[in-house]
C-alpha cells in the first residue's frame, strides 16, 4: 500500500496514486474544517497529510494535480474558481543538488547544442519559495491571472491578483500580448504579523510563509486576499506577440522597465564556476533576505538557444534549480522494514524516532538497498556512500533537496553492545516467494509476480492511475477495498471490466456498503464502461511492466501500431531475447573472471556452451533487432517486455484484459510531411544539427527514428564518419542521403 511507503520509496505510479488519495482525504478535511466548521481530524494529522503531499509533489513535480492540496492551504476547497488553460504550459524545473550536477547541466547543454568552445552564458536568480502565478496582458491591460495548477490548466484568480500591489494593472510599451510569470510570496516580517493577527482573531495560524501566500491568493473573497500582505517577483514569461529581448537578462530588465518587481540578486554568469560562486553568495545571504528561497535557478541566457533546447515531458532543458543543502539531525534507528513495490523491488525503510529536520518531522528514511545497509557490494567490496547500518544505531538524517529523508552518517561510538549486522530477507515478506537479485542489479526482487499481494495491488493502482486508465471513482483506496473484498474481488485488471456483471449476479451487493450508494455504484460502472476504449500507448503503459514507462510505451505504440502486431513480434523475438540474456550473463561472468583467475577455464567453457546450445531462428533474430532498434527502447526494456509476455500467469492476465477492450491505434502521422510514416536512421557526425535535435525534428514531422538499419528503414541520413550502418544500408538498398539533403527535404516544415 503506497501510503505505508516512505516518499523516497514511491515509484512514479505509486506517487500518482498516493497524490490522488491525499487530494481526496485533504479535500474532505478542508471541507469539514473551513466550510462545515466541524474538523474530522486533528491539526497534527492534517499537517502530516499536507506535508506528505508536498514532499511527493516536490519529488515528482510533473504529477502535481490540478486539485493539488498544496494550493489549498488555509482556504476552503474552492469550486468557485474558474479554470484557465495556459497558452504555454507552466512546467516545473529539474533539480541540481551539488556542484557536479551544475557542471553536468552545462555539459549537457553544450553537447545538445554542439557548442564546442563557444561561450555559454547563463542567468542565475534566487528560487523563491512561493506560489507560481501567470498574468496575461493584452494591449497593456491585465486580462486574467492564473495559478500553475497542473501545468496545463490553472485556477482563475484574477480578482485576487488585482489586489497585490506589486502587480501592475496597466502596462505602457508592452507587446500586444504579454504573459508574465512569477512568484507570489510573503515576507518573513509580514508573515509573522499576519499570524499574530490571525491568532488574536482566533483564525488559522499558518505553518510557513509559502502556505500563507498560497492560502491568501486562493480565497474566494478577494477582500480577504487584499487584507493579506502578498508580494510578487516577476522572472519569466509565457505567451508573447513579440519577443521581450534576445537574452534572458535583457528580458528581465525589460520587465522591470514595464513596472514589475524583479529580484535584484539575478545575475549573468559565464559558466559553471561563475554560477556556483553566485550560488554561494546567495546562500550566505539567505538568512537575511527577509523572504524564503530554497535554491538558485540557472537559465541559458540566449533566447534562441532556449528555443533550440526545448522541453522534456515536464521540464525545460535550458533551466535547472540548484537546491540548497539539507539540514541535518541525529536520531535513533528503531527498526528496518521492507516494502514491496509494483515491480517486486524490496525496498528497506528506516523507522526512526521522530526528529525535526528542516522544519519537518521525519520518522522514516530510505535505506536504498541491501548493499547500502551493509556498506559492501555483493562481492564484499566497499561501496561509495555505503554504511554499516544496524537497528539501534544513532544515525544522522537529512532531507535531500529538502524533500527525501536519507541517512547521512552513523555514530559508531553510540552503537549498542551486542549490535548485529542487518540480514536482508531472501524471501518476500508479503507472499513468501523467493527474493532474488540478478547479476548487476542492486535491487532484490520478489519472484511471486501477480501472486504477490503487494505487487498485485500496486500494479492495479498503477493501472487505474491518472496517466493510464484514469477510471473516475476507482482510485488507490477503492482498489485496496476491492482487492480484499470476498464477494467482488479485483485481483487483476480484467476483473475491473467484469465488476458490473459480477455485482448483478451477486444481488447488487456493492450498493449500500463500503460507502457506496446506488447512484455512486452506477456512476462507477459507467466510468468503467467509458474506459473500455483505450489508446494503445496508454494500455502498454498501464500494464506496469518494469522499465516500460510512458515514453517507452508511446514509442512501442508508434512502431507497432497494433496490439496484436506488438505481441506477435515480441513472441517471435523470444528465442533471440533469451540468447541476448545468455550472452550478457556470459560477459558478466568474464568480468568476474578477471578478478578470479582460478575460475578462467570453467567460466569460459560455460559461456561457450551456453551460447552454442542456443538455436536462434532467423525470424527471431530479425524481430529482436527490430524491437531493440526502436530509438529509446534498447535491450533492457526489450528483455523486460519479453519476460512479461512470456510469463504464463502474467500473459493470461493480460489476455483476459484485452478481451474486454477496444484498443485505439496511434493517430496517423501528418500526411503533408514528406517523411511522415517513414523510418529514419541517423549515423555519423551531423554538422548542422545535434543528434537530439535531428531526432526531435524528425519525430515532430511524423517520422519514426530508429537506432539501427534494417529492411524496414526508409532513409539513412549519413554524416561524416558513417560506418557499418552506411554499409548495411547499401547492402539492403536503403536510400542514403547526407545532412544537407535531409534539411532540404524538411525545409520549411
Amino acid at each position: 500500500m503506497s501510503e505505508n511507503l516512505g516518499v523516497s520509496e514511491l515509484s512514479e505510479e505509486q506517487a500518482r496514486a498516493e497524490l490522488a488519495r491525499l487530494a481526496a482525504e485533504l479535500g474532505r478535511a478542508n471541507t469539514a474544517y473551513h466550510t462545515q466548521d466541524a474538523p474530522e481530524i486533528s491539526d497534527a494529522a492534517y499537517d502530516n497529510l499536507k506535508r506528505r503531499n508536498a514532499e511527493i509533489e516536490a519529488l515528482f513535480p510533473g504529477l502535481k494535480r490540478a486539485d493539488s492540496p498544496s494550493d489549498l492551504v488555509g482556504a476552503s476547497v474552492a469550486d468557485g474558481f474558474g479554470k484557465i488553460t495556459h497558452a504555454v504550459p507552466m512546467l516545473s524545473l529539474g533539480n541540481a543538488f551539488d556542484d557536479t550536477d551544475v557542471q553536468d547541466f552545462s555539459d549537457r547543454i553544450r553537447k545538445y547544442l554542439g557548442l564546442g568552445k563557444e561561450a555559454l552564458v547563463f542567468s542565475a536568480e534566487p528560487k523563491i519559495d512561493g506560489l507560481s502565478l501567470s498574468l496575461r496582458y493584452e494591449q497593456g491591460q491585465l486580462i486574467h491571472a492564473a495559478t500553475r495548477g497542473d501545468g496545463a490548466t490553472g485556477e482563475n484568480v484574477t480578482d485576487n491578483a488585482r489586489t497585490i500591489g506589486d502587480i501592475p494593472q496597466v502596462l505602457t510599451g508592452a507587446p500586444d500580448v504579454l504573459e508574465v510569470r512569477g512568484e507570489v510570496y510573503m515576507s518573513h516580517a509580514d508573515f509573522e504579523a499576519l499570524n499574530e493577527r490571525q491568532q488574536a482573531e482566533g483564525g488559522k495560524v499558518f505553518a510557513n510563509p509559502r502556505n500563507a501566500a498560497a492560502g491568501s491568493l486562493r480565497q474566494l473573497d478577494p477582500s480577504i486576499t487584499k487584507s493579506r500582505p502578498l508580494r510578487f517577483f516577476a522572472y519569466a514569461w509565457g505567451d508573447l506577440s513579440a519577443p521581450l529581448a534576445e537574452t534572458q537578462m535583457d528580458a528581465i530588465r525589460r520587465l522591470a522597465q514595464l513596472g514589475f518587481v524583479t529580484n535584484p540578486l539575478t545575475q549573468e554568469c559565464d559558466g559553471p564556476e561563475s554560477l556556483i560562486a553566485h550560488y554561494r553568495s546567495i546562500e550566505e545571504q539567505r538568512a537575511t533576505l527577509g523572504y524564503d528561497i530554497d535554491g538558485v535557478v540557472y537559465k541559458v541566457n540566449r533566447q534562441d538557444w532556449q528555443g533550440r533546447l526545448g522541453f522534456r515531458a515536464t521540464t525545460p532543458r535550458w533551466a535547472i534549480a540548484h537546491k540548497f543543502p539539507a539540514e541535518l539531525a541525529w536520531t535513533r534507528l528503531e527498526a528496518i522494514d521492507i516494502q514491496v513495490g509494483r515491480t517486486g523491488a524490496l525496498s528497506p525503510v528506516a523507522r526512526l524516532a521522530p526528529v525535526t529536520v528542516g522544519g519537518v518531522v521525519v520518522s522514516n528514511a530510505t535505506l536504498h538497498n541491501e548493499d547500502y545497509i551493509r556498506g559492501l557490494d555483493s562481492r564484499g567490496e566497499k561501496i561509495r556512500d555505503g554504511k554499516d547500518i544496524r537497528i539501534g544505531d544513532w544515525v544522522q538524517v537529512y532531507r535531500a533537496g529538502d524533500v527525501i529523508p536519507k541517512v547521512a552518517d552513523v555514530d559508531l561510538t553510540k552503537r549498542p553492545d551486542g549490535s548485529a549486522p542487518y540480514i536482508f530477507p531472501a524471501t518476500c515478506p508479503e507472499c513468501g516467494s523467493a527474493a532474488v537479485r540478478e547479476e548487476g542489479d542492486a535491487i532484490r526482487r520478489c519472484t511471486g509476480g501477480i501472486i504477490c499481494p503487494a505487487q498485485a495491488v500496486e500494479k492495479l493502482k498503477h493501472f487505474v492511475a491518472r496517466k493510464t486508465f484514469d477510471i473516475e471513482g476507482l482510485g488507490a483506496k477503492q482498489i485496496e477495498m476491492f482487492h480484499d473484498d470476498a464477494d467482488l474481488p479485483i485481483r487483476q485488471p480484467a476483473d475491473i471490466f467484469t465488476l458490473r456483471d459480477r455485482d448483478a449476479s451477486n444481488l447488487n451487493r456493492l450498493k449500500n456498503r463500503h460507502g457506496w450508494g446506488a447512484q455512486s455504484a452506477d456512476n462507477l460502472f459507467a466510468a468503467i464502461e467509458e474506459k473500455r476504449t483505450i489508446a494503445l500507448a496508454k494500455l502498454i503503459f498501464a500494464l506496469g511492466i518494469r522499465h516500460v514507462g510512458e515514453v517507452g510505451a508511446r514509442d512501442l505504440a508508434l512502431h507497432y501500431l497494433d496490439w496484436t502486431a506488438l505481441t506477435q513480434a515480441i513472441d517471435a523475438a523470444r528465442p533471440a531475447a533469451l540468447a541476448h540474456r545468455t550472452a550478457d550473463q556470459a560477459e558478466e561472468a568474464e568480468r568476474i573472471k578477471a578478478k578470479a583467475e582460478a575460475r578462467r577455464a570453467r567460466v569460459s567453457d560455460c559461456r561457450a556452451a551456453a551460447i552454442a546450445g542456443l538455436d536462434v531462428p532467423e525470424t527471431a533474430s530479425q524481430c529482436w533487432s527490430d524491437l531493440i532498434g526502436i530509438d529509446g527502447i534498447g535491450a533492457t526494456l526489450g528483455m523486460s517486455l519479453s519476460d512479461a509476455l512470456a510469463n504464463p500467469v502474467e500473459r493470461a492476465a493480460i489476455d483476459a484484459l484485452i478481451a474486454h477492450l477496444n484498443i485505439v491505434p496511434p493517430d496517423a502521422p501528418a500526411q503533408d510531411s514528406p517523411v511522415a510514416g517513414k523510418t529514419v536512421v541517423f549515423t555519423g557526425t551531423l554538422e548542422k544539427l545535434t543528434r537530439a535535435e535531428a531526432k526531435a525534428r524528425a519525430e515532430a514531422l511524423g517520422a519514426k527514428v530508429s537506432g539501427s538499419v534494417s529492411g524496414k528503414t526508409d532513409i539513412l541520413v549519413a554524416g561524416p564518419g558513417a560506418g557499418s550502418k552506411a554499409k548495411k544500408a547499401a547492402d539492403l538498398g536503403v536510400k542514403t542521403i547526407d545532412e544537407d539533403t535531409w534539411l532540404a527535404l524538411i525545409e520549411g516544415l
